[in-house]
């Protein structure tokens, strides 16, 4: 990937962003898998306002993104993949492999933590579930995610294009894993079996913590099997299960894009962990 073609990185990148969004917003219209709950223009409209908050605060503090430091790493011979000369292909595969495992683990990390899941909680707070849930983080957990993406990148020496094509693929999947679109029971059984699809991902913002505390994947459905977190189904079912978080209920309060700003420093979660 050369230096001209970092310059159309955010144009790509947007035209997907874009692109994804508008056809899950689609397909929640046409064929949701649930009814949507009172106030969802709202509640999208300050989703989708974080998103616009947490893109210009980026640019701001992190002028060049990801996919540029991967090409100026590999430039300088930074990183493990550099040092091994490997086909195109595999390079990718195998930067996607190790990536998804990372933000897997970031992800379990942020519910471990108190301090991260401060932060976390804004994600979890939504009170219902479709694709702009997926574009909620509070700015400073993307920042500190953009930070563990960075050291990992240096590290790593992924080829920018694999970069590039990783940072498409998680945001299609974070907007496809939190759609609220029905799938055909087989398809989605076939499917999670490689992707996280709606249904796995959805028992994650279950009320219940031991759910939320499980199905931390978002692209690759592996790593929740193969270290223990997977979870087949919400107790309560698939249309009847609560979002949000237990001690936070107020749906119109936390809903505003200043609530949601503030939300760590105001919402202090109890140091022991809500369940049943």
């Amino acid at each position: 990937m050369s230096g001209s073609s970092i310059d159309g990185e955010v144009w790509i990148r947007l035209a997907s962003f874009v692109a994804i969004l508008l056809l899950m917003l689609l397909w929640e219209q046409l064929d949701p898998r649930r009814p949507a709950l009172p106030g969802r223009a709202w509640r999208r409209s300050n989703n989708l306002l974080l998103v616009a908050v947490n893109t210009l605060l980026l640019k701001v503090i992190m002028p060049f993104g990801a996919v540029a430091l991967a090409f100026y790493a590999q430039q300088q011979q930074w990183g493990l993949l550099n040092q091994i000369k490997l086909p195109l292909w595999l390079s990718l595969l195998v930067t996607i492999i190790l990536l998804d495992m990372l933000i897997y683990w970031q992800h379990r990390l942020f519910h471990l933590l108190k301090p991260l899941w401060r932060l976390h909680q804004v994600h979890h707070a939504d009170m219902d579930y479709d694709t702009t849930t997926g574009l909620r983080f509070h700015p400073i957990e993307i920042i500190l995610s953009m930070v563990i993406k960075f050291i990992a990148i240096i590290l790593l020496g992924p080829a920018a294009m694999a970069v590039l094509v990783f940072e498409l693929l998680l945001n299609g999947s974070a907007m496809f894993n939190h759609g609220n679109i029905r799938l055909p029971a087989k398809l989605d059984r076939w499917l999670r079996c490689v992707i996280v699809t709606p249904d796995m991902h959805r028992v994650h913002h279950s009320i219940h913590r031991h759910e939320a505390d499980s199905n931390y994947g978002f692209a690759l459905s592996i790593w929740d099997r193969l270290f223990g977190s997977y979870r087949h189904a919400p107790q309560d079912g698939q249309m009847a299960m609560q979002f949000g978080i237990k001690y936070q209920q107020n749906f119109q309060q936390t809903s505003g894009l200043w609530a949601l700003l503030k939300m760590p420093f105001t919402l202090n979660p109890p140091m022991k962990k809500d369940d049943d």
